[in-house]
């Protein structure tokens, strides 16, 4: 089994077409084809259902695809690792984050990092919040910021960066746009905006509105966090909000009001893999996580 198989294995599997894969590996289609039946044989299984030139994969082929794709990770990170050992502060940080800290929080934080170390390199994912734990799991990515931060387990270790607080978001011409604080209960007639179903953040919100024995009425839905601003703005609607995602500006015509019952926040943080290490330029940072927030926790204390 060679390394030039599995890289034809998985970019097949991905693609579920011959054709294409051979197109984005720059290799010619009989290649493909005989390496792929190559591994076939020494395994002894089919990994594919053959449809012409596109393909499918069998069952055992998925869990192939699968146990695969976590090598071809370990093999990555250990030339990456290999690589960084000789100068840490020229490698790569590969992060995912969900969609709420991609406008301020990430941005700043890397902004910071460069400054100390500019020849550092990024590559990002925004993802799910069930998506960052398993891609930190399978070894797509030895880091993610989340918030909530779920619970410690046997596969992921987690670190606290700070707590934010939910604020709500109104149109500004709104009733109760004046008011210095809010009861959550005083929105319980009223239209709602939230992120669609799979995001946890929709979740944090339903569990408020139930903690004060309310369902919210959902108008509409919006899949980021700008398109939530937007409906705001538009009048066609409340929300709740990280407060980290209006730290820059209040999209125009709304305004933010904290709430006070319940007090609503979400902890943000970090999480990293237990059964392996991250690689050094990813320590590094990693480390100016932890001391850029610790620094900023005490600036508002």
């Amino acid at each position: 089994m060679e390394i030039r198989q599995l890289q034809y294995f998985i970019e097949v599997a991905t693609r579920e077409h011959v054709t294409e894969a051979a197109d984005a590996l720059h290799v010619a289609q009989s290649a493909i084809s005989r390496q792929i039946s190559n591994l076939e044989s020494e395994l002894d299984v089919d990994l594919f259902i053959r449809e012409g030139r596109r393909v499918k994969l069998t069952p055992i082929g998925k869990i192939f695809l699968s146990r695969i794709q976590q090598a071809m990770n370990v093999i990555e990170d250990a030339k990456r690792e290999v690589e960084e050992y000789l100068d840490p502060e020229k490698g790569t940080i590969r992060i995912a984050f969900p969609i709420s800290l991609a406008a301020y929080t990430l941005p700043t934080v890397i902004h910071a990092f460069r400054l100390r170390y500019p020849e550092a390199k990024f590559q990002l994912k925004q993802a799910l919040y069930r998506d960052l734990i398993e891609g930190v799991v399978k070894g797509d990515y030895n880091m993610a910021l989340i918030g909530p931060l779920p619970a410690e387990g046997k596969k992921i270790k987690r670190k606290i960066l700070f707590t934010e607080e939910i604020v709500a978001l109104l149109p500004i011409h709104h009733p109760l746009a004046n008011r210095p604080y809010l009861n959550l209960r005083e929105l319980r007639n009223e239209p709602f905006v939230l992120l669609p179903e799979g995001f946890v953040f929709r979740q944090l919100v339903l569990d408020a509105c139930a903690k004060l024995s309310f369902i919210p009425h959902i108008a509409f839905e919006g899949d980021d966090i700008d398109a939530l601003k937007g409906l705001v703005s538009a009048g066609l609607g409340v929300t709740l909000m990280p407060e980290v995602t209006l730290v820059d500006s209040l999209p125009r015509a709304t305004v933010k009001i904290p709430l006070i019952e319940p007090n609503v926040t979400r902890t943000v943080g970090v999480i990293t893999p237990t059964d392996r290490k991250i690689l050094p330029t990813e320590e590094l940072f990693y480390q100016f996580l932890v001391e850029f927030f610790e620094r900023l926790n005490q600036y508002k204390d």
